[in-house]
């Protein structure tokens, strides 16, 4: 049996519509899916939706809707952006899934040791749906940085997960690699997060938040949202009614940054409690900015991605976003970019070579080539440290290689004096390109489109239209 992979993406909140910040989040888990089922890897990759909360009540109450209609509407739009984003999942859960109300409910009485009950009187960050300290509240001076909004003051009885009861454990999974957080200076940031990691609110009275799952044997409280929505990863693999330990502890969490202390401290200590293994790695992302500043509902400074994938297609956005947009740090998106990254770059370098090598072929009958190649050593190296970025940019190398060698070898004219040995140039070319092209395709759905146009059987003709239509 082939060695099995858990992948797993964040679930995002259903108060609107899917944005860019979800598309990388999908992304970069689907490069490392693609590349892992090449490989002949048993790969399950999760993706879902959280749905309960303060701010979906409220959306909801604001459109006058019922609020399950609400959240099945929302939910629909995410699941069809994962479809016209060619997002290879394999598990979609709903925390509003009844399967999954049932199993975190017994999540929570498995935990309950490791919960009390106590009174909060402190701030509270609506946009983040998260408890602050009177020490992050002073250095933000009131004012989210993240939601550009006041803290609200919040006094309520709440019950409470004893985060101290693991932080030994989580700091020593931590500094022995067992559970691994990339990049290395967000593993660093945790360590220090970590000293001071305060216990955990999980739950609201019913008087402050009604749309939620009922705390078990209290019909006063309901589970506050990062209880319910963190453990969505091991109820979508049926836990605790099945045996998890086939995928569990998963190969890789995807998480942008702004989450990645309750991925890196509250989910880890949960965890614990539950006596289940930490994940192997936490990859936490950037923002993608405009002008410097995190997409932001609140800001209203979204970027389509559904836009931008329609200007030029899905292969056009997998490329810029997973070449020009760091796998770990923050950058910026301007159309400018990803016009020039699309010219320049997609049609140039790659949609050219395709067209002028196979039109080469064709007037000199070359015939389709047999082809298997496995990845070169250095690029197995950066996928498996989830350096996607370097990886792309490595494979990208292999194309400028070969668009490098057809000028030095001028295939088209070795034609006129020596027909055979341009069909040897040509075929050493497209073997060149093929083994370039099987590299790109974690990265990029057309690769499978360019090496079906070289090999199988018959004579290499030119794809009907331009991989990459300039216009």
């Amino acid at each position: 049996m082939s060695q099995e992979i858990y992948i797993t993406t964040a679930i995002p909140y259903v108060n609107g519509a899917p944005h860019v910040g979800h598309a990388e989040d999908y992304l970069l888990a689907d490069i490392y899916a693609r590349y892992q089922t090449m490989q002949g890897k048993d790969v399950r990759f999760q993706a879902g939706t959280d749905e309960h909360g303060n701010k979906i009540e409220k959306k909801a109450g604001e459109q006058q809707i019922d609020i399950k209609e609400y959240v099945d509407q929302n939910s629909a739009k995410f699941q069809n952006f994962l479809q016209k984003f060619d997002i290879k999942y394999t598990d979609f859960i709903r925390t509003t899934d009844p399967s999954h109300i049932e199993r975190v409910q017994k999540i929570w009485q498995r935990l309950e040791k490791h919960i009390y009950s106590s009174s909060y009187d402190g701030w509270y960050c609506e946009g983040c749906e998260r408890f602050v300290t009177q020490k992050e509240y002073e250095e933000n001076q009131g004012t989210c940085p993240d939601h550009q909004a006041p803290y609200q003051h919040l006094t309520e009885s709440n019950y409470y997960f004893r985060v101290s009861d693991f932080k030994d454990e989580i700091k020593a999974a931590i500094e022995n690699g067992k559970m691994q957080i990339l990049p290395e200076f967000r593993k660093n940031e945790i360590l220090r997060l970590l000293e001071d990691a305060p216990d955990v609110s999980i739950s609201r009275p019913v008087a402050h938040l009604k749309w939620g799952i009922p705390v078990p044997g209290d019909e006063s409280q309901v589970m506050y949202v990062w209880m319910d929505a963190l453990t969505n990863y091991i109820t979508v693999l049926g836990y605790p009614d099945q045996d998890i330990s086939n995928y569990w502890p998963a190969t890789v969490q995807v998480v942008g940054k702004d989450i990645l202390r309750f991925h890196a401290i509250l989910w880890p200590a949960i965890l614990l409690g539950l006596g289940l293994p930490l994940p192997r790695t936490i990859l936490s992302h950037g923002f993608i900015q405009v002008d410097g500043q995190k997409i932001s509902k609140s800001l209203g400074n979204g970027i389509d991605p559904v836009e931008v994938l329609e200007k030029h297609g899905i292969n056009a956005f997998r490329y810029f976003f997973s070449k020009h947009i760091d796998t770990f740090l923050d950058a910026d998106f301007t159309w400018e970019k990803f016009e020039n990254a699309y010219r320049n770059e997609l049609a140039n370098d790659y949609g050219n070579l395709v067209q002028r090598l196979s039109v080469l072929c064709q007037k000199n009958s070359v015939e389709k080539l047999d082809f298997s190649s496995a990845f070169v050593p250095e690029y197995t190296e950066l996928m498996e440290r989830f350096e996607f970025t370097n990886a792309i940019n490595k494979a990208w190398g292999m194309i400028q290689d070969v668009n490098r060698h057809i000028e030095e070898q001028k295939p088209w004219q070795l034609a006129k004096t020596a027909p055979e040995q341009a069909r040897v140039s040509l075929s050493e070319l497209v073997k060149e390109l093929l083994v370039a092209n099987h590299h790109l395709k974690p990265f990029l759905p057309v690769a499978e489109t360019v090496e079906s146009i070289f090999t199988g059987s018959g004579q290499i003709l030119p794809p009907e239209t331009p991989l990459f239509p300039k216009d």
